[in-house]
C-alpha cells in the first residue's frame, strides 16, 4: 500500500491553488476583515501578508486551515492516545471486511487525500476493502480532475480499490451517507468525514465488536485536529449524547464503565455524534438513514435512538481513535439552524411520543400548527411499528438516564411585558447572572419556562442531570438575579413566582412584582426591576393547558 502514499503525494504536489488566488477587489478591507481572524490566534504570524490573504481566504472557504493543510505531510505522524491496555490486545485474524465511506462537498483536496491516506497506512491491508468517495456535487475545480487522476492511478495498480460516487445536485450529507452505503461490498460499512485522520489500530477492536453482535452500532473515540493549526488535541473518553434541541453533545461515560476500572472496554453509549461503523445489511434491516432529512444535523440522533429502541446497540470504543477537523465554520450551509430544527422535529414526531414537546419547548416552537413542513414521516412511522420498537420512554429509563425529562412545564416561550411588546426578558451576558430587557429575537437566550412548582427557567434547558447550568429567576435584595436552580433551591432563595397568563409576576416569599422602570442608562429606556406591584402585566408564548408531560 506504499506505493498508494507515493501517488498522494505526487498529486498534492499539483494542488496549492483553490479559487484563493485571485485578490479581492478591495484589498485594504480585505487585510482588516482577517486581521484579527481566529486563524490567525496560534499560527500564521510568519507568513507574508499576500500568503495571509491567501490563507485567509482559503479559511474563510473550508472553515479550516487549507493553506496548512496543502503543506503538511499526507504521511506525517500523528500521537498514539489510545489508552495503554489497547496495544496488549490480540484480535483474530478472520476479521470481516471494512468498506470505508468518505462524504465531501467543496473539501480541500489535501484533507480528503490525508483521510485516504491515514485510511491505506493505518488500517490492515486485508481488511481494508475498498474506499468509496461522494462527492456531494462539489463545484471545486481540484474535486474533478487532480481528484480522478489520482483515483485513476490508484486503481491502476489495485483495480477497483477506490470507487467514486458523485451527485449530480447537491444531496446533503444525510443522503450523501446513504450513497456511500450503496456503493459499498465489505460486510462492514464505515462512514466518515473526509477530514479525518486514523490512528494506529482503530478498525481491529471495531469489526471484533461487530463481528461478535452485529446489531452494534460502534463509534471510534474522536480527537480533535485543530482547524487553524492542524496539532492533534486530545479528547476525553466520552458517551455521546445530545440536548433537548437535539444537537449532538459528549457525555461522561456512564458509573457502569467507571466501576470496571478498564480503560479499554466499551462504552455504552446513547446516540453517535458524527462518523460510525455498522453492519452493512444490519444498516438496510434497521432502516439506512432519515432520508427525508435535509442536509445535516440530527441523522445521528435519531439512528442512535432508533437503534436502541428496535433491539440494537450503540458503543463507542477507547483503542478506536479517529482525529477529525472540527471546523470553525459549517461552508456548505448559510442556516444549519433551520435544517437541525426541521429534521429534530421529524425525530420527535416518530421515535420520541409524550417527550416530543419537550423538542418543541426547546426550539420555542409551538406544539400545534408550528409552520414548519417537516415533510412525510408515515414511512418511518411503518418502519417503527414494523421492527416493533420500544418506547421513548423505556430509551430514557433504561439507556439515556442521564437526560433530564420536564414534565412540570406549564407555558414556554418568550416573556413580553405589556409596557413595551418590543422587549422580552434575556439573561444577558452569561457571566453577570442579571436578566435584562433586548429586542426580541426568539433565540435561547430569551427562551423561558414557567413550571408548576413556580419557577421561571431563563435560558437553555439543561440536558442531563449532572449539569447545572438551569437558571432560574430569583429576588436577591429585592433585585432579579439568575441563579442556578438547584442552588437556589439550596439556600431556600425566592425563587418561586406567582403568574398567570396577562397577570402581574409576583415572587410569593417578597411580593414584589417584576416590572419596567424607566432608565437613562439603558438603551431601551426601561430596565427590569423588583418592586410594589403597580399592575404591570406579563405575557408568555405558548401557554399549555397542563403541566407537559
Amino acid at each position: 500500500m506504499d506505493k498508494n502514499g507515493h501517488l498522494v503525494q505526487e498529486v498534492l504536489g499539483k494542488v496549492w491553488h483553490v479559487n484563493a488566488e485571485t485578490p479581492p477587489k478591495d484589498e485594504n478591507a480585505a487585510v482588516e476583515s482577517f486581521s484579527d481572524s481566529s486563524l490567525f490566534t496560534h499560527w500564521g504570524q510568519d507568513l507574508s501578508p499576500e500568503s495571509r490573504r491567501i490563507a485567509f481566504k482559503k479559511f474563510q472557504y473550508y472553515g479550516y486551515n487549507g493553506y496548512l493543510s496543502d503543506r503538511l505531510s499526507l504521511d506525517r505522524p500523528i500521537p498514539d492516545l489510545r489508552p495503554d491496555g489497547c496495544r496488549n490486545i490480540s484480535y483474530p485474524a478472520n476479521l470481516p471486511q471494512v468498506s470505508i465511506v468518505f462524504i465531501f462537498v467543496n473539501e480541500a483536496l489535501s484533507a480528503i487525500l490525508r483521510s485516504i491516506h491515514s485510511a491505506i497506512r493505518r488500517t490492515p491491508s486485508h481488511l481494508l476493502k475498498e474506499i468509496i468517495l461522494v462527492d456531494d456535487n462539489s463545484n471545486n475545480e481540484d474535486l474533478k480532475e487532480k481528484l480522478q487522476g489520482f483515483v485513476d492511478e490508484t486503481n491502476g495498480q489495485q483495480p477497483g480499490f477506490i470507487k467514486v460516487v458523485r451527485h449530480t445536485r447537491q444531496e446533503g450529507l444525510i443522503r450523501s451517507r446513504v450513497s456511500g452505503w450503496r456503493a459499498a461490498t465489505a460486510p462492514v460499512v464505515a462512514l466518515f468525514d473526509a477530514h479525518v485522520e486514523f490512528n494506529t489500530g482503530w478498525a481491529e477492536p471495531i469489526l471484533l465488536r461487530i463481528k461478535e453482535d452485529r446489531t452494534r452500532i460502534i463509534s471510534p473515540s474522536f480527537d480533535n485536529i485543530k482547524y487553524d493549526t492542524f496539532e492533534i488535541e486530545e479528547y476525553p473518553l466520552s458517551a455521546q449524547g445530545f440536548d433537548w434541541e437535539l444537537w449532538c453533545r459528549y457525555l461522561n461515560p456512564p458509573k457502569s464503565w467507571w466501576n470496571k476500572a478498564n480503560s479499554t472496554a466499551p462504552i455504552r453509549s446513547p446516540a453517535l455524534i458524527g462518523c460510525f461503523v455498522v453492519d452493512r445489511q444490519y444498516f438496510e434491516e434497521i432502516g439506512l438513514l432519515d432520508e427525508g432529512m435535509e442536509v445535516y444535523g440530527g441523522e445521528n440522533v435519531e439512528l442512535g435512538v432508533r437503534v436502541w429502541q428496535c433491539g440494537g446497540s450503540v458503543e463507542v470504543l477507547p483503542c478506536a481513535r479517529i482525529a477529525h477537523i472540527e471546523r470553525a465554520h459549517k461552508p456548505y450551509t448559510e442556516d444549519l439552524t433551520a435544517h437541525v430544527r426541521r429534521n429534530a422535529l421529524r425525530v420527535a414526531e416518530v421515535w420520541m411520543d409524550e417527550f416530543k414537546s419537550h423538542v418543541y419547548m426547546a426550539w420555542n416552537i409551538p406544539q400545534e400548527d408550528s409552520g414548519i413542513d417537516i415533510g412525510d414521516v408515515s414511512e418511518r412511522k411503518a418502519l417503527r411499528k414494523r421492527l416493533q420498537c420500544k418506547t421513548f420512554r423505556w430509551y430514557l429509563v433504561n439507556v439515556y438516564s442521564e437526560m433530564r425529562m420536564y414534565t412540570d412545564i406549564m407555558a414556554y416561550g418568550v416573556l413580553k411585558s405589556s409596557l413595551r411588546t418590543d422587549l422580552c426578558l434575556d439573561q444577558g451576558p452569561n457571566t453577570d447572572n442579571v436578566p435584562i430587557l433586548y429586542i426580541c429575537h426568539g433565540m435561547t437566550p430569551q427562551n423561558v419556562y414557567y413550571t408548576s412548582s413556580q419557577w421561571l427557567h431563563v435560558g437553555v434547558l439543561s440536558p442531563t442531570i449532572d449539569d447545572d447550568d438551569n437558571k432560574c429567576l430569583v429576588d436577591v435584595n429585592s433585585r432579579p438575579r439568575l441563579i442556578e436552580c438547584s442552588y437556589a433551591t439550596a439556600k431556600r432563595m425566592k425563587l418561586h413566582w406567582l403568574f398567570t397568563q396577562g397577570g402581574s409576576i409576583q415572587n410569593r416569599k417578597s411580593k414584589r412584582c417584576l416590572e419596567l422602570v424607566e432608565s437613562s442608562e439603558s438603551e431601551f429606556g426601561y430596565q427590569l426591576a423588583l418592586q410594589k406591584c403597580s399592575g404591570q402585566s406579563w405575557t408568555i408564548t405558548h401557554v399549555l393547558t397542563g403541566p407537559s408531560s
